[in-house]
């Protein structure tokens, strides 16, 4: 998963979520050979050891400062990890035993983790009544669940308004058809070089492939038998639709990297899809009164409006030398007094439905299309193998973005790849 500034892991809208969380032992003995202990009473003592990725690692010394001077005897060290090297220096700690008491967890990582004996289970005084449905499921390996939803984010479409009504488009499109439709226009009528800035393949690529499946009713991975399902005809369909933005010239073959904001400002390409950061992002290139040029709307649909939704999780780690206060930290930042405060620092979307209602969240109109798209917004597969196999997933949309390959071809190969990496089970 990828972004440019930060990486998304957690989703919502899961088929199956409440009956996964109705499954959720977290009493007793819970893992793999471990127990779900309850924390101790009373304030937290101590040094308390975090790591956290990106944007993240560097803005959480802020937000903690709260914790602290409610917990005078506790230190917390945050330790920023570039995304880049993350994975392979939390498996290394893990394996050396030398993890963090807490750490910032994607959600692609859970069930590795969990299979590695590296997380614990989350204790039953912890209620996830309140967290959307998906993002206490994402946290759920096996019926069990690790850890605790930290934040979400979702994809939207973002669109020029003011350039939408030069190409003749008072609203936004609702649909597939509607979608390509309005690229072109804009590129006729807005003389924008390009309609719709989309990945051509590559690292990242299949978070907006897979949503497009989803929303014709596809799937990478069958519910019931846990087998991969990549060669389908809704599948085939949605990889057609996105390889025709290039072979149709709506969409750049060979964008240069980390444009978008400015092509976006500058009206060359006045529509892509990304989440809640953009929006600090082209606004802070703008001019002055230029969040008042965009907006932005929920996935087009065909058979439903499906998105991609990331966000992180926070887990505590098994041999934990303080693991008491790291639970209590984790409780601290699931506040939703704490999750609004984290929105505003970070602009991470609060995984807490009643954070939701606080008016630093709510008073935005492009938020609230945010928490729209959360309500049918979708996980990868909760996997310990879903890295590897996306990465092939790129690989092939690449060739069909870039090199016309038959989009039943790409997905043969990744269906015969994927089988042969297994879901690690």
């Amino acid at each position: 998963m990828n972004r440019i500034t930060r990486r998304s892991f957690t989703a919502l809208g899961t088929a199956g979520a409440t009956a996964a969380l109705a499954a959720c032992g977290r009493s007793e003995s819970d893992g793999a050979g471990t127990t779900a202990e309850e924390v101790a009473e009373g304030p937290a003592t101590g040094t308390v050891t975090v790591w956290a990725m990106g944007a993240e690692g560097e803005a959480l010394p802020e937000l903690i400062t709260g914790f602290e001077e409610e917990n005078p005897d506790v230190t917390v060290e945050v330790t920023p990890v570039p995304w880049d090297s993350a994975h392979d220096k939390f498996t290394s700690a893990i394996a050396a035993g030398t993890a963090p008491d807490l750490a910032q967890v994607g959600s692609t990582w859970m069930a590795e983790f969990v299979g590695l004996d590296a997380l614990e289970p989350t204790p039953e005084s912890f209620a996830m009544d309140d967290y959307f449905e998906g993002a206490a499921q994402a946290v759920t390996v096996d019926g069990t669940a690790y850890g605790l939803p930290w934040y979400v984010e979702t994809r939207l479409l973002y669109y020029r308004t003011d350039l939408a009504e030069q190409a003749g488009y008072s609203e936004p499109p609702t649909d597939w058809d509607g979608l390509m439709a309005m690229g072109q226009a804009l590129q006729e009528k807005a003389d924008a070089e390009w309609g719709i800035a989309l990945q051509p393949g590559g690292q990242g690529s299949w978070q907006t492939v897979l949503p497009l499946m989803w929303s014709a009713g596809g799937a990478v991975v069958d519910e019931a038998d846990g087998s991969f399902t990549f060669e389908s005809a809704p599948n085939e369909e949605a990889l057609a639709y996105y390889q025709s933005f290039f072979t149709e010239g709506v969409s750049d073959p060979a964008p240069a990297e980390g444009t978008t904001e400015q092509d976006f400002v500058s009206g060359r390409v006045p529509m892509f899809i990304s989440g809640p950061w953009m929006m600090a992002a082209v606004e802070a290139l703008g001019e002055e009164g230029f969040a008042d040029q965009y907006s932005v709307a929920v996935m087009p649909a065909k058979e439903t409006s499906s998105s991609f939704l990331g966000g992180a999780n926070i887990g505590v780690f098994q041999g934990s030398e303080n693991r008491d206060a790291a639970w209590k930290l984790a409780e601290y930042l699931s506040r939703p007094e704490v999750q609004v405060q984290w929105f505003e620092l970070v602009t991470a979307l609060p995984s807490l439905q009643t954070a939701w209602e606080d008016e630093t969240v709510a008073s935005n109109a492009k938020f609230e299309a945010f928490h729209t798209q959360l309500e049918t917004a979708y996980a990868p597969p909760l996997i310990a193998t879903w890295e590897q196999v996306a990465s092939r997933f790129d690989a092939q949309i690449e060739e069909v973005c870039k090199n016309d390959l038959a989009p039943a071809d790409a997905l043969a190969t990744t269906q015969s790849e994927a089988e042969g990496i297994g879901t690690g089970a």
